[in-house]
């Protein structure tokens, strides 16, 4: 691991009971950089995303941020690197009974001794970066599905964390918020000097603000590289994932164990 990367994850395997999830992972976050994780549904993208938040500890291999491996800390010490972590979860997840301004003051009254006073300038100014300054007195029900993932994301940086998370962060957008949201992140990060990891489908939009991108693919990375690389590859996988093509490397069709000409009738 080098001055310039933050997380680097080393031969990770992972398996439920005898069922492989993740095999030989190797990547590596740089510093300020946003990194894109993707892949088809049950891939292991969102296994590996728990791999480096601390929730799941690895069948083999080690997964370091900031030079600690995860799953060899105690209690205390991840409880202290969870803290310097941002996470925007699927859909944003905001507290309903509270309001705009004390979901994004929830993180900052539960982990630092800063006076009322402070944390109200500091959740305005966060509110403000989002774009939504005049929401803090609002409730989540009043607001729309952006505005939402907006205010959760003011909340995942209320700390000013080295390392954000973001699980599918433009589920269910419509295109204006997707690109606002999309912006948004890539911005924070500069402003932060953070590292974001970002899990998620949504291959244009992220191939927009992403410096690095990782392809997983029954539980192995099948292709990474450069938004340019990406866009330019050769490989079939890549190409029917980035092109939104029907067959490929993925089946449009699903033969099952019997077998497509069996399931017709026909005599091989």
């Amino acid at each position: 691991m080098t001055a310039e990367t933050l997380v680097e994850i080393r031969d990770v395997n992972f398996a439920y009971d005898d069922r492989a999830i993740l095999k030989g992972i190797n990547m590596s976050f740089g510093k300020g950089k946003v990194i894109a994780i993707m892949g088809g549904s049950g891939c292991g993208k969102t296994t590996l995303f728990r791999l480096i938040g601390g929730a799941l500890k690895p069948s083999r291999g080690e997964v370091r941020i900031a030079g600690r491996v995860i799953h060899e800390l105690n209690e205390r010490e991840l409880y202290e690197t969870r803290c310097r972590m941002g996470v925007l979860f699927q859909f944003g997840a905001l507290f309903t009974d509270m309001s705009v301004f004390d979901n994004v003051a929830f993180q900052l009254r539960e982990h630092s001794n800063l006076p009322e006073e402070l944390i109200r300038d500091l959740v305005m100014m966060k509110l403000n970066a989002v774009g939504l300054r005049g929401t803090h007195d609002l409730m989540p029900a009043e607001l729309s599905g952006g505005m939402a993932r907006r205010v959760a994301l003011a909340r995942t940086v209320a700390l000013d964390p080295m390392l954000i998370l973001y699980d599918e962060p433009f589920a269910g957008l419509d295109p204006i918020s997707l690109s606002v949201v999309g912006q948004l992140i890539r911005k924070l990060n500069d402003a932060l000097g953070s590292t974001s990891v970002i899990v998620t489908h949504d291959v244009q939009e992220s191939l927009k603000i992403v410096d690095y991108v990782y392809f997983i693919s029954e539980g192995v990375i099948r292709a990474e590289g450069t938004p340019e690389q990406i866009r330019a590859s050769a490989d079939p996988f890549v190409r029917q994932f980035v092109h939104g093509e029907i067959d490929g490397p993925i089946p449009f069709h699903y033969a099952g164990q019997r077998g497509y000409a069996q399931d017709l009738g026909v005599q091989s």
